[in-house]
């Protein structure tokens, strides 16, 4: 909840709103905070004499962005360079640590590139795709059919290798578009073990607690 501030405060909020003030500048200059700020600036029409300011200043902030995004790219290609083997099990053990269950070697979300990461990252595990126990959740009011092409493509099984989807009643499209995907590795019992022990040396190098 945003300050309550007297009418003096709020009448320069506007005021320097209405002159063609971001969000970020009314925040510097009076010095409250962005709740606050947006709280009395939600609604507040620009006049036409700073319009043009205004849009000069939204254009620049585009920019800023654009430019901001692409050089933090180039700096991520440079940290992580090539991706090889010890990579690859290092995001696996590292997925299943923050995703997965803790009593069999599964994984469940609704995120298709993790989903996808995780199934690639444990090939250098010796894990066969075709080899998975793949089964999706989803509400009664997606596409039973669209779903299963949809995630059949992403891990690269057929369809037919998704052995159930479990429909449950209720709305969620848009919020879940194709479902939540569980991967698990039948037998997996000396893999499960193996990704807690990379996951207890991971903590041991980072002198993090094992509990």
């Amino acid at each position: 909840m945003g300050k309550i501030l007297t009418k003096k405060e709020v009448k320069r909020i506007i005021q320097l709103r209405k002159h063609g003030h971001s969000l970020p500048e009314v925040r510097r200059i009076t010095g409250h905070g962005s709740s606050t700020v947006l709280k009395y600036i939600r609604g507040v029409k620009i006049l036409p004499k700073f319009q043009e300011l205004w849009r000069s200043k939204r254009k620049s902030s585009v920019f800023r962005a654009i430019r901001a995004w692409r050089n933090a790219r180039e700096q991520a290609e440079k940290t992580i360079g090539k991706i090889g083997k010890k990579e690859k099990i290092i995001i696996a053990t590292s997925l299943y640590w923050a995703e997965g269950a803790k009593k069999d070697l599964s994984l469940s979300n609704t995120d298709p590139a993790l989903v996808k990461v995780f199934v690639e990252c444990l090939e250098e595990l010796k894990v066969r795709k075709e080899n998975l126990k793949v089964t999706i959740r989803i509400y009664d009011d997606l596409d039973r059919e669209k779903v299963l092409n949809f995630w059949s493509k992403i891990i690269g099984i057929p369809k037919k290798n998704i052995s159930n989807i479990n429909v449950l009643r209720g709305k969620k499209k848009g919020k879940l578009k194709y479902g939540m995907c569980r991967i698990r590795v039948p037998k997996g019992g000396d893999l499960l073990k193996l990704l807690h022990s990379l996951a207890d040396i991971i903590k041991e190098n980072m002198d993090a607690p094992i509990v």
